[in-house]
């Protein structure tokens, strides 16, 4: 079932963010990154409006890749995680795509196991994010390893993730990447290394291949900076109709636990809008929502379906009334910071019951 709140999706916003990311990197392919649904934007939705602009996606799992095969898309997929046994591999054959190996059980499933064909890989290095990836020091090994199994297509390319690139004042992306030059300098292969954070403030991060994820979706991937001054634009517009309007007196307590007290009248808006949806729960009274055109804040604790919104200071507000809980006009970066979270989990975490609309 889909609920009276929807999130308006700006494809022409999402091609402006994609040519952002191509200017601070004109010389890199682009491997956009659309994975968990196109950070909640709708993946094959997505993946159309950017096909013809970019040189392959990167999703996070096969079912991903199989889901943009089915819809017709035939760029080059990159399958981050990779592969877990045989049978996985031979799927990643048969959809064209590209795994990503990073762990020696992988290399050990490709030795063995018989393929239609061979299937290109990249291989990931682990230079200081401690999460998935090989030792630096078995880069050439690892290369010749591959090189000399038959189950694999061509040169594999090379490739690092960034854990502090958000802070770029930080001393540690610019040791990963000395670690990940030394390791790969004498190597075939292309590279990759620059996530969003990168390509918008490290030239030397930028490789053969960018992978531009957040910002495609018009949020800063880099703390401190507004997306608008990164030259990015909202590509999600989450609303909800408000539907009830009551006048509180001095003294009401406002919904569970009563922790918001009116500290005089005020004119309470009841909006369609909770956790249920994807809206932070922890999100403070004050939080800030639009409601025609003019900044409203929350009033009390958000619940599952609803939340209350002051509406003291807009005059004739009624049922029906629109009302904008981040996007156009109001940074999904400042709801984020407000509640104590990241763009990335509001947005991932609209999908199932909001409806979905695209334009542009």
């Amino acid at each position: 079932m889909r609920r009276t709140a929807c999130a308006r999706i700006d494809l022409s916003a999402l091609r402006h963010n994609l040519s952002t990311a191509r200017r601070a990197a004109p010389a890199s392919r682009v491997m956009a990154v659309i994975k968990a649904d196109a950070y909640g934007h709708g993946m094959v939705a997505v993946a159309r409006a950017l096909a013809v602009d970019v040189d392959a996606f990167a999703v996070s799992c096969l079912d991903e890749a199989y889901i943009l095969r089915e819809a017709g898309v035939s760029l080059p997929l990159v399958v981050l995680q990779g592969f877990r046994d045989g049978a996985q591999l031979r799927e990643a054959v048969d959809l064209g795509v590209h795994p990503v190996v990073h762990e020696p059980a992988q290399l050990r499933c490709l030795e063995t196991t018989a393929l239609s064909a061979p299937v290109p890989v990249w291989i990931k290095l682990d230079t200081g994010m401690h999460r998935l990836g090989f030792a630096p020091a078995e880069a050439a090994s690892l290369q010749a390893r591959l090189a000399a199994m038959p189950q694999v297509a061509g040169e594999p390319g090379l490739m690092t993730h960034l854990a502090c690139a958000d802070e770029p004042a930080r001393g540690e992306s610019a040791a990963q990447l000395k670690v990940f030059e030394q390791a790969v300098a004498s190597l075939p292969g292309e590279r990759s290394m620059a996530n969003s954070a990168a390509i918008l403030s490290m030239t030397g991060a930028r490789g053969d291949w960018v992978r531009p994820g957040i910002m495609l979706y018009g949020a800063s991937p880099l703390a401190g900076e507004a997306a608008a001054q990164l030259d990015l634009l909202a590509v999600m517009t989450v609303s909800a109709p408000v539907v009830a309007v009551k006048t509180l007196k001095r003294g009401d307590a406002v919904g569970y636990g009563g922790s918001y007290i009116c500290e005089q009248e005020r004119t309470m808006a009841v909006v369609a809008m909770g956790y249920g949806d994807g809206y932070p729960r922890h999100a403070p009274s004050g939080t800030p929502v639009l409601v025609r055109g003019q900044r409203c804040g929350l009033m009390g604790r958000v619940s599952m379906d609803m939340l209350s919104v002051d509406v003291s200071d807009v005059p004739g507000v009624q049922v029906g009334d629109p009302v904008t809980l981040w996007g156009e006009g109001l940074p999904v970066d400042e709801i984020a910071v407000a509640a104590g979270t990241i763009s990335y989990e509001l947005l991932c975490g609209v999908g199932g019951r909001l409806r979905m609309e695209y334009a542009g």
